[in-house]
């Protein structure tokens, strides 16, 4: 009898076991015809080098042998099937769908996590699966990006004939277009689920806030990596104790923008570009504007991979260091397991990274952002993979952060309603 197309929604908050689940269901289906994508914050399955050339934006790095995203979607194309007008159609539609043509040509490692994501589901639908598992299939994408998907979905599910298992953490995910829904109950050994109760006050910061008004100056900033524009001629003055929305499409160049912020792009240098009073290339380092800053991404996921207890995950925001290894002192490690109760996790504090659920993980990483109180406070997507419990108590946390006024924060997101109440500035990144 012939398989009829479904769409099942695992649906689940977070540490409620839905990893279990679905690895328990790929073992009862293992099969060639089963493919799972896991839309997690790691960057893919890039290796190290990759994932240095795509935070340091070091584009001259880049060789010949560098892939492009054309030649990895024909390499896919080639490996998962015969070349058919159908498939040769399938291939031009998914391109269209997901405005990938602009992107042939450029190398992977410089794609936006949200591009990736496009990209990498593409690569998978092009192996015509009978069964897909799709963990956060809406994670990094922008609006645009997610109404193609849901619309995209159901049609491939009926044309295809497949059946679609789509895991999600937050309730306005799922999509009314699922036949069924299996709401995994939690367990009670992930994170806490009690309301948020504000804290008397917020640890100090760990250093005395800039004598300048401005924290972010930028005149007539243009970016471009080969051929490609990222930023054209921005201008953009961010003042002391300002609340910032960026936002934009995937590829418009919110992470390159971050990045000059946050010194990791070399071609600031160039620019003229401003950090709390300085101009960059004037003397002062790398590390000592990095001192102000608290930053989490979903590209520094990638990096924090090591079998490490939680807690010195946190402590590597107070040194400013990506992925090593850092062993708290007392004073720091107290000061950790404060902002970790402030985020429901201290019981987590010795409990190895790596075997934390992604929303575990990433209250982690947003703790690291917050560890030195710091004056800036730069968060790109920081509710991706939270349940809709933990969305709420991060922006409550975030809301009163920024009662203070000499904390400046800038918030990325492609979901309106997670942005806290607090912004009142706005950058619109327009992609070129």
């Amino acid at each position: 009898m012939e398989q009829q197309a479904e769409i099942t929604v695992i649906f689940g908050p977070n540490a409620s076991g839905k990893t279990q689940y679905v690895e328990r269901l790929r073992r009862q289906l293992a099969s060639d015809s089963v493919r799972y994508l896991a839309f997690s914050d790691a960057y893919g399955a890039a290796t190290d080098r990759a994932y240095y050339l795509q935070l340091r934006w070091n584009q001259h790095d880049i060789d010949e042998e560098t892939p492009t995203v054309g030649s990895q979607l024909m390499r896919a194309y080639a490996l998962t099937g015969d070349d058919t007008p159908e498939r040769q159609q399938l291939l031009d539609h998914l391109c269209q769908v997901f405005n990938l043509q602009p992107l042939l040509d450029k190398y992977v490692i410089l794609l936006s996590s949200g591009e990736l994501r496009k990209f990498q589901l593409i690569k998978t639908l092009l192996a015509n699966p009978k069964t897909l598992i799709l963990d956060n299939p809406f994670i990094g994408l922008d609006a645009q990006a997610r109404e193609q998907l849901n619309d995209l979905l159901p049609q491939l599910a009926e044309s295809q004939n497949i059946h679609l298992y789509l895991v999600v953490s937050r309730r306005s995910d799922i999509p009314n277009y699922a036949t069924k829904v299996l709401n995994i109950e939690s367990e009670g050994s992930g994170i806490t689920k009690d309301s948020f109760v504000p804290p008397v006050c917020f640890p100090p910061s760990l250093k005395v806030s800039s004598s300048s008004s401005t924290v972010i100056d930028m005149h007539k900033v243009s970016i471009r990596y080969g051929e490609r524009t990222i930023l054209k001629d921005l201008d953009w003055c961010v003042k002391k104790g300002e609340h910032w929305a960026v936002s934009g499409q995937n590829g418009s160049g919110k992470s390159t923008l971050l990045s000059l912020v946050c010194a990791d792009n070399p071609q600031s240098y160039a620019c003229d570009i401003a950090l709390f009073g300085h101009p960059r290339g004037s003397g002062e380092s790398i590390w000592e504007i990095k001192q102000r800053i608290g930053y989490v991404s979903p590209e520094m996921h990638r990096s924090y991979q090591r079998n490490m207890p939680t807690i010195n995950v946190v402590a590597s925001g107070l040194k400013d260091t990506v992925g090593l290894y850092v062993r708290p002192n007392e004073s720091e490690k107290e000061r950790c397991l404060q902002w970790m109760k402030i985020f429901g996790i201290d019981h987590l504090a010795q409990r190895s990274f790596v075997t934390l659920s992604s929303g575990e993980q990433r209250l982690a990483l947003v703790a690291r952002a917050f560890v030195k109180t710091p004056e800036l406070l730069i968060l790109d997507e920081p509710l991706h993979g939270l349940d809709d419990n933990h969305r709420e108590r991060v922006r409550n946390i975030i809301e009163l952060y920024c009662n203070n006024s000499e904390n400046t924060l800038i918030m990325v997101s492609h979901y309106e309603e997670e942005l806290p109440s607090c912004v009142n500035k706005r950058l619109l990144l327009q992609r070129h």
